[in-house]
């Protein structure tokens, strides 16, 4: 068994145990404040047990999104099951937006219709441990959660916390009531549905985004491109594009520039030591490693580079130039430049640049390739 399936076997673990404890502790919590709630007829504390009960169905969902995810590769699926932790977040955050639409309707209908609340010292004792509990569970899951890079955790965590400071609220609530005898409850209520609805919509508005594609990690770029780098004789590393199959499962390709005397053998045997290295200390498949040749024995060719570079670079909404090679016979000059997405008329730009290289070296043919920002 390789090292990442031993990898994956222990993330899978500590994420379906860190789950479990948080269903365990929702649906006594769940149990305890739905118990109160009805004895002191506070609908607040009412939807802080529903708020708890979505909680403990979210962390079953997520042991049976792990499960999935942790399925090996086969033939339909070459690359793995590993996304199926994003649809396994989206189901969970319509059962919050769900909960908190039904929260809202319940709590308007007690702003129309109130009822006064009825507290006792252990109701409001129980709700006050509920705080501390849940400060705990969601400092302790959002912990594992970043620890082993699962946004389903993590959001738990997040909400275990934004539970606290609800059910703190309540506790507010029920103060004021006890002292100058006004009644927040439905209000509360009303307060506390907005903010489930909020944290469904961020839950996933953020998956989505993910499932979509989103930027390379810049911090993860610059330390892969650096590590490429880190052999001799390449120059750059540049072009990174990488394919999210779920947490911990990203695969891509990228270019590197390396000197015009290579030949087959020695490229080869480059680019599998790149591809071991980047594995070891990314954790990334580098599943094609391209090649830009650079001149080593044409002296003016560094001199023309300089000042392509230089006529490139004047012209706004080009971030970078690279690949450069300048052959003699025949006499062609290709490179890449790279175009901020920002650029409404890349053609426009592409032409401008291309003929004025052309108008000051008219004995080359140009082979210019646009490239988009796809990472830092």
């Amino acid at each position: 068994m390789s090292t990442s399936s031993v990898e994956t076997m222990r993330r899978d673990k500590v994420i379906v145990r860190t789950s479990i404890i948080g269903i365990a502790v929702n649906v006594l919590l769940a149990a305890f404040k739905a118990l109160v709630g009805v004895l002191t007829h506070s609908i607040a504390i009412v939807l802080d047990a529903v708020n708890n009960l979505s909680d403990a169905i979210s962390s079953i969902i997520t042991i049976v999104g792990t499960k999935l995810a942790g399925k090996p590769a086969d033939k339909d699926h070459p690359y793995g099951h590993g996304r199926a932790e994003y649809l396994t977040a989206v189901v969970i955050a319509v059962i919050i937006l769900y909960a908190g639409a039904t929260s809202l309707i319940e709590s308007i209908k007690k702003i129309l219709h109130p009822e006064t609340p009825d507290y006792t010292i252990t109701s409001l004792v129980i709700v006050g441990v509920a705080v501390a509990v849940k400060i705990v569970l969601g400092r302790y899951v959002r912990s594992i959660g970043e620890k082993v890079k699962y946004d389903s955790l993590i959001a738990s965590g997040t909400d275990a916390m934004m539970d606290a400071v609800i059910s703190a609220a309540t506790l507010l609530a029920a103060f004021i009531f006890l002292f100058s005898g006004l009644s927040l409850e439905a209000w509360l209520g009303a307060v506390i549905s907005v903010v489930i609805l909020k944290s469904g919509y961020d839950l996933i508005s953020g998956t989505i985004s993910e499932i979509l594609g989103e930027r390379v990690d810049s911090t993860l770029s610059k330390e892969l491109k650096a590590t490429v780098c880190s052999f001799p004789d390449v120059r750059g590393a540049y072009d990174l594009v990488l394919h999210d199959y779920g947490p911990d499962r990203l695969q891509g390709s990228v270019h590197i520039e390396i000197p015009d005397y290579y030949n087959a053998a020695q490229i080869d045997d480059l680019v599998r030591r790149i591809q071991e290295k980047v594995y070891y200390e990314h954790h990334v498949i580098l599943n094609a490693v391209s090649i830009y040749s650079y001149n080593t024995t044409n002296d003016e060719a560094a001199r023309i580079r300089e000042d392509i570079r230089s006529i490139v670079m004047s012209h706004d909404g080009i971030l970078q130039i690279h690949g450069f090679f300048l052959s003699e016979d025949p006499k062609s000059i290709r490179f890449d430049m790279v175009v901020d997405f920002a650029v409404q008329d890349k053609k426009e730009l592409y032409r401008d640049v291309y003929n004025e290289i052309l108008a000051k070296y008219p004995a080359y043919q140009l082979n210019i390739a646009v490239d988009t920002d796809l990472s830092d």
